[in-house]
């Protein structure tokens, strides 16, 4: 077991970080190199269409509430809150924390500019999606980059659509289910300790299990209805309660906002001959953690943005684009300033005293964010404890909806009620045991997903421009696309609908 955690986490290390054991092979990680290449490749072909068409979007996103009432599929709005609950979870809390911790208060900024080339690929992919989708015979719609692979790019490619699914399934099961059931059962059981009320792990699983089957034995109707009550109002929440401490701190948002900036660029260290170093710590943490937070490019969201009640591919992803500015751009941003205006007295590396938070050599990565709002206000640690566990919970109704889509596509329709009894025991099993294998095979399989889902939008890059610029104002009708049937033909209505 100890030889295959090494060779995981050597494997890891080199996608995510560059490094090989101790020798640093890449500045940074080749996966993040691809990453953001693309992105930058998609913001200069759209014309920067992110920042021109973030007003519209906003708009889009808030009319979205209303689809066109087919019983198949779900509104924009619920697409966006169903892609928002697999991207904002642990990654926007402890993940930002541990940003700082690596990288300095300079790696926000670079998980800033990661989010602004990430809009560019929500807008490619999602807007895919919608294009490539299928309609099974008994209604369903099935998207994702496995559809606009098989639809998009022919029969040849269909094996880059096979390596798709297999990282999807992979990913959901180790970062999409185990883990997040994990951290829901630890934040639960430490709170219940606290009160004097022990839980067992076993208890808090059962729970948890019962409380998903409830929700995803409905499909994506029944997730999509869920996430978007629960997401707006978990995010709204967090954001409130984060501006309310910031404003309690609002003397130190401007030293924050420059200590963000001068850290992203050396300013500070210039003097002391270590800039370079220091600047490429920032880049390579932020771009990491940005990537892991808001998911752009690696092809979990535009699964759920495919079931959009929507005929227009470049509206829904104008919508998908939202999705990486609301997960990055304000709630990692909300976090992030609340950890730097957080002050007390910790001791640091050097054994001296400080007053900033994100400079305590006592505390975790994972516990900063925490200790912050507890110095806030009382019961500030209880409040991030709950909004961990609802993030986690509402990401593992996300990427439950992702492995079905991704097992349907291996092996057929068949699969699609299983999976979801199947995922129920994932769930109880994450709750009751030790994860640490799984979460290091979670980056390999976040990767696995990326790799083919970036090598499809780039071969489909014409496509998406031809869109782009048909339908460069998404109130026409001229961008509409047509629904596929499972041979790749335009959808045919059954005469009569067969039983399931």
């Amino acid at each position: 077991m100890e030889a295959l955690e090494h060779w995981v986490v050597m494997i890891s290390d080199l996608i995510w970080g560059g490094n090989w054991g101790d020798k640093r092979l890449f500045p940074m990680g080749p996966i993040a190199i691809i990453l953001l290449g693309t992105g930058l490749y998609f913001m200069v072909r759209l014309g920067a269409r992110p920042l021109r068409r973030l007003g519209p979007a906003i708009s889009e996103v808030w009319a979205g509430r209303k689809g066109n009432g087919d019983p198949n599929q779900i509104t924009p709005w619920q697409a966006l809150s169903t892609a928002l609950s697999g991207q904002v979870g642990t990654g926007n809390l402890a993940g930002v924390a541990t940003a700082i911790t690596l990288g300095g208060p300079g790696a926000i900024f670079w998980m800033w500019i990661t989010a602004f080339f990430g809009m560019a690929l929500a807008f490619a992919e999602s807007s895919l999606a919608i294009k490539y989708r299928e309609k099974d015979e008994y209604g369903r719609i099935n998207g994702g980059p496995m559809y606009y692979i098989k639809n998009g790019l022919g029969k040849k490619w269909i094996w880059l659509g096979v390596l798709f699914a297999i990282g999807t399934i992979f990913s959901a099961l180790a970062t999409g289910g185990m883990v997040q059931a994990n951290s829901i059962t630890q934040t639960v059981v430490r709170s219940a300790e606290a009160s004097g009320l022990p839980l067992p792990a076993w208890g808090v699983g059962l729970i948890l299990s019962v409380l998903t089957f409830a929700v995803i034995i409905g499909g994506i109707k029944s997730i999509g209805s869920v996430a978007g009550k629960v997401v707006p109002v978990m995010a709204a929440l967090y954001v409130g309660v984060a501006f309310i401490v910031l404003l309690m701190n609002a003397p130190q948002i401007p030293g924050a906002f420059w200590l963000i900036i001068s850290s992203a660029f050396g300013l500070q260290e210039a003097a002391g001959g270590a800039t370079g170093y220091l600047v490429l710590a920032a880049m390579r943490a932020g771009i990491a953690r940005g990537l892991f937070s808001n998911e752009a490019g690696q092809g979990s969201a535009p699964i759920a943005h495919a079931a959009a009640q929507t005929k227009n591919p470049t509206v829904q992803g104008e919508i998908a684009m939202i999705g990486v500015f609301i997960d990055t751009l304000i709630i990692c941003t909300m976090t992030a300033l609340v950890i730097l205006t957080t002050t007390g007295t910790w001791i640091t590396a050097d054994g001296a005293t400080t007053t900033h938070i994100w400079e305590a050599a006592d505390l975790q990565a994972s516990a900063i964010t925490n200790e912050a709002y507890s110095l806030a206000f009382p019961g500030g640690g209880i409040f991030v404890s709950i909004c961990l566990a609802l993030f986690a919970f509402t990401t593992i109704i996300g990427w439950s909806y992702y492995a079905e889509q991704a097992i349907t596509y291996l092996v057929g329709e068949w699969a699609t009620h299983p999976i979801r009894f199947i995922w129920i025991g994932v769930i109880f099993v994450g709750a009751i045991a030790q994860v640490k294998l799984v979460w290091m095979f979670g980056d390999l399989a976040n990767a696995s997903m990326a790799f083919p889902n970036l090598i499809a939008i780039l071969a489909l890059s014409g496509v998406v421009m031809a869109m782009h610029r048909r339908n460069g104002d998404p109130d026409t009708e001229d961008g509409d696309s047509v629904m596929l049937g499972t041979d790749g033909n335009p959808y045919q209505e059954p005469t009569s609908a067969p039983a399931e």
